[in-house]
């Protein structure tokens, strides 16, 4: 699985690092460190990329496709 994190659908809401904390990070202004970039995601860390996903209340995480 691929997700991208949208930096400007972003609003900084912190639920992705907050629910799934072994894929997400914060910055110093409680922003996802993640912000603004695709990555791959290992088949173990799916489930918490999808529960991120479905958390985001800007849509600013999204699966952009398959490893």
């Amino acid at each position: 699985m691929r997700i991208k994190v949208d930096a400007q659908l972003c609003s900084g809401q912190g639920r992705c690092y907050t629910v799934s904390p072994e894929l997400f990070q914060s910055d110093d202004e409680g922003f996802v460190v993640q912000s603004g970039t695709e990555f791959d995601v290992a088949p173990e860390d799916e489930d918490a990329a999808e529960l991120a996903v479905a958390s985001c209340p800007e849509g600013a995480i999204s699966v952009v496709g398959e490893t």
